[in-house]
């Protein structure tokens, strides 16, 4: 189908503000874009209780923010992974996301703020990101949490992470996940799938872009053969948790991301997939100005309440 139109209207607004496309700026300068273009956060999706803290990581303390749900506990848990190719997006870029994932969830939402490209390479990103999952499982307790129902989550490079930390929870014998939830995930180091070609350029996340992005997050392309970077390039996907995989029609990522879903089904894999017609990379931040972002942030919700069994 077409492109929504109220997504016609954001990508004319966006391109009427001329900013420098992200790979035409310095690091800095685009995160400080990025959080300058974000949404306030919706009042009514406003959970009543945020805290911020750090915890023990490989080689630094790591910043996460938690948002609790109404509710007794002990709550169910998504640790969720922000968006921006692994270079840009901070707890507040998903700050209004994370309230409102906790908010129409019933989940504690624990947000991780994992160590960023190019200052970090990896495997600084997913090193954070597994030890923040097994962080929430060893201190459940302390965070009034369940540690029998643990979930990851992200967006684009999040969704990449959440992936990766459920391999390595296998893989390690590490936190028990019961559901991973991918929105639009990067899976691997390939820019010549149809949907990379078909949306290569004028659907806000281009080819160029996500190029620039795995130029400062891997130091050298051969480590993309290593699953903790390209997970569809895993040899073995069995034993993984349930998956949730949300893709948008007019995204690059598209392919990777339903690619990295049908893998997981051929494994035996419980997983359900969800293409948003007529959507772009990113709208699933969206949710003041788009529909559809608040259909499938419902869909999410709703799906992790009943594989949490809430």
């Amino acid at each position: 189908m077409p492109l929504e139109p109220q997504v016609k209207k954001n990508l004319a607004e966006a391109a009427a503000l001329d900013l420098p496309a992200y790979q035409d700026l310095s690091p800095a300068q685009a995160r400080r874009q990025m959080l300058d273009l974000t949404a306030p956060v919706d009042s009514s999706m406003m959970v009543g209780r945020v805290e911020n803290r750090t915890i023990p990581g490989p080689d630094n303390e790591i910043r996460v923010r938690l948002y609790y749900p109404e509710g007794d506990p002990p709550f169910a848990v998504v640790v969720y992974f922000h968006g921006g190719g692994w270079v840009l997006g901070s707890l507040d870029t998903h700050h209004g996301l994370c309230h409102a994932l906790a908010h129409k969830s019933a989940c504690l939402v624990v947000a991780v703020d994992y160590r960023l490209a190019p200052e970090h390479r990896h495997p600084a990103a997913v090193e954070d990101a597994y030890a923040a999952a097994g962080w929430v499982a060893e201190n459940a307790a302390a965070i009034q949490a369940d540690p029998q129902r643990i979930a990851v989550a992200g967006d684009s490079a999040g969704g990449h992470l959440a992936a990766v930390v459920a391999q390595m929870a296998r893989d390690r014998r590490g936190p028990r996940l019961v559901l991973q939830v991918l929105i639009y995930p990067i899976t691997d180091y390939s820019f010549e799938t149809s949907s990379y070609l078909n949306y290569a350029d004028g659907f806000m996340l281009t080819r160029d872009m996500m190029k620039w992005f795995w130029n400062h997050y891997l130091a050298a392309e051969e480590l993309a053969n290593d699953p903790y970077v390209a997970p569809l390039r895993a040899k073995d996907f069995r034993d993984l948790p349930p998956a949730l995989v949300i893709t948008a029609e007019f995204d690059p990522l598209r392919g990777e991301g339903e690619a990295y879903a049908a893998k997981l089904r051929q494994a035996g894999v419980s997983v359900k997939t969800i293409r948003c017609a007529g959507m772009i990379h990113g709208f699933f931040r969206m949710t003041p100005r788009l529909d559809k972002a608040n259909e499938t942030l419902n869909e999410v919700a709703g799906f992790i309440k009943r594989l949490l069994k809430l």
